[in-house]
Formats: C-alpha cells, structure tokens, sequence
C-alpha cells in the first residue's frame, strides 16, 4: 500500500510518499519565508499555488511511482492557516477526483505525534509537541491525545521567531539562536510564567526585546531560549508526574533544536524516564507525515466524503478519536 500527503499548514508545502512499514519513499518540499514579516498568510498561499506541481513531480519521481500506485491520497485539514491550509485541500481533491483514489483529511497535530512514534519506536509517551503556532504537553488516554498543557498565547517557535528577526536573523529564526544558545555564558533574568500546566511567552519575548543591545548576543539568546525551554520543562515533568508514563516524545519543528533535547535528556534521567526525538527530517512540517497518518486511518477503515474534506483551522488535537492502531 502506497499513501500521498500533502502539507500546507503554513509556510511549507510538502508531498510525501509512504508505504505500510512507514518507508519514506519520498519527503519532498519547498518553504515559503519572508525574513522581515513572518508569514503572510495570503502570500504563503500563492507561493503553495505556485510549487504545488512542481513539489508533487519531485516527489514522485524520488518514489519512482506514478499516481496510478497510491492507493490512498491525504491532506493536512487543519489546524493551520486557512488560505494555506486550502491549497492542499483542492489540491488533494483534484487528484482524488482525476485519478479515482481515496481521499483523507488528517489532523496537523497528530500526524506530528504518529510520524514521531513511528519513527522512534515509543509506545505510549508523554509528548512535548513544540512548533512555530503550537506548543502542547499531550498524553493518549482513553483512546484520545488529552491536552496537559499548551501555551496561552503564541507557540514557542513563533516567540523564537519574532526574537530572531528583532536580532536580524531572518526567518526561521530558531536554527540561529540555537547555535547562539552553546556560546552563551550568562543567564540574563528574564519573564518566566508558567499558570498551572499552561504556558505564556508574551512577556519573555517583550522582555527579552527590550533587552536586545543591552546584553552580549549570545548570552542574550541562551537566556531567552533557555528560559523558554525551561518553561516547557516544567510542565513536561508535571505531566510525567500525573500520568506516571515512562516516554517523553519530543516532536514538532522545535524538536529540531538540540538545546531543547539535552534539557529534557535531563528531565528524564531524574524521572527515570526514555526520551524520544524525532529525526530532523520529521520534526519540520512534511509531507511525509500527513502521508503516514492518511495510511493508518485509512487501514482501520476510515472513509470521508468531499463534503467532509473542508478545512478546518482550528482542528484541535483532543478533538481527534484515535480509532487507529500505530
């Protein structure tokens, strides 16, 4: 069984293509960015429109297949940004309708955490899903993702991002002020506000703007990340605590940022816990992903009509029945 994902939450659009096993047999992309602004949604749409045809020849020529062996086509329904979140969709019922081929709306979210399970081999973790929108500490329970806790305000890599481009790092940001973390050697104190199980980094981020050519920019950008991060920490270890789970999955595109993995690699030494990072490819937003998750609802019998295919940019992960076997 061959499945085709298409990404195009936000400033990716990714095609991937899968088998049963979870082989990658292709993971191919192009990312809209815009070093002043962030995203705009509507620009970011137009750039999906653009590359669309182009990212789907890629890859099915990495896969060496044709349309003719998918057998099951998927795409990102939401959350996500909503003119870009559309390009995907059209784009999936177009070849569902052309070629005669099944067609899936999956969760952004979950697919993150079934790419992150498949890819590592953990079982039943708490996940640390950190992104540029999101940033949740998730547990399944009761054949649902049960949100812990999530941020109030802005995902963890959006604030990285905004604090980047401040320092004149472009977009995305993130990468840059995790090289800059290792050369830090002063923690400059900084907003730390955790409200239970639930985050907020608005008042780091202003913080730590107020703060730019005050400081040493390394020191600067170690603080912030590291107080972010810490903040992350926190709530992770409360939710080991509450739910006695013994795996920590780290997925998401922040997972990709190595400062992140050793302070949780800490965590769970003193909690006698596993921790598990998704590999690098998988932790950005891919099409690989929307493809695995297509495929293993699809297995356990799950149909849509097209009617059922809108998107939807607030599809919450603790909205989705986990109905599958990984």
């Amino acid at each position: 069984m061959h499945a085709l994902g298409l990404e195009s939450t936000a400033h990716t659009f990714g095609v991937g293509i899968v088998d049963e096993h979870c082989t990658i047999l292709a993971n191919e992309k192009k990312a809209y960015t815009n070093p002043d602004a962030g995203i705009h949604p509507r620009l970011a749409a137009e750039f999906h429109l653009n590359n669309a045809k182009g990212v789907l020849e890629s890859a099915l020529a990495a896969a060496k297949c044709t349309m003719k062996d998918i057998d099951i086509i998927s795409f990102a329904q939401g959350p996500g940004l909503g003119p870009c979140l559309r390009v995907g969709a059209i784009t999936a019922r177009y070849l569902s309708s052309r070629y005669g081929i099944p067609l899936l709306g999956v969760n952004h979210c979950v697919a993150h955490i079934s790419i992150g399970k498949a890819k590592t081999g953990c079982k039943d973790p708490v996940v640390v899903y950190t992104s540029g929108a999101n940033t949740q500490i998730i547990a399944e329970e009761n054949g649902k993702y049960r949100v812990l806790g999530e941020t109030l305000d802005m995902g963890v890599g959006n604030a990285l991002d905004q604090f980047g481009r401040k320092m004149g790092y472009g977009f995305p940001a993130g990468p840059v002020i995790d090289q800059k973390y290792f050369l830090g050697k002063k923690l400059i104190p900084l907003p730390y506000s955790v409200k239970g199980m639930d985050l907020v980094f608005a008042g780091l981020l202003t913080e730590a703007m107020r703060q730019i050519g005050k400081h040493d920019e390394n020191d600067l950008c170690y603080s912030f990340m590291h107080t972010a991060f810490s903040m992350v920490c926190e709530t992770t270890e409360r939710a080991l605590a509450h739910t006695e789970k013994k795996e920590v999955l780290v997925t998401g595109g922040v997972a990709a940022a190595k400062s992140l993995s050793e302070m949780l690699k800490i965590l769970c030494e003193e909690r006698g816990a596993e921790l598990h990072v998704v590999p690098k490819p998988y932790a950005m937003d891919n099409g690989a992903m929307i493809a695995w998750q297509g495929l293993i609802e699809h297995r356990a019998g799950r149909k849509q009509s097209f009617v059922e295919t809108k998107v939807n940019q607030r599809f919450r992960t603790d909205h989705v029945d986990i109905f599958w076997k990984d």
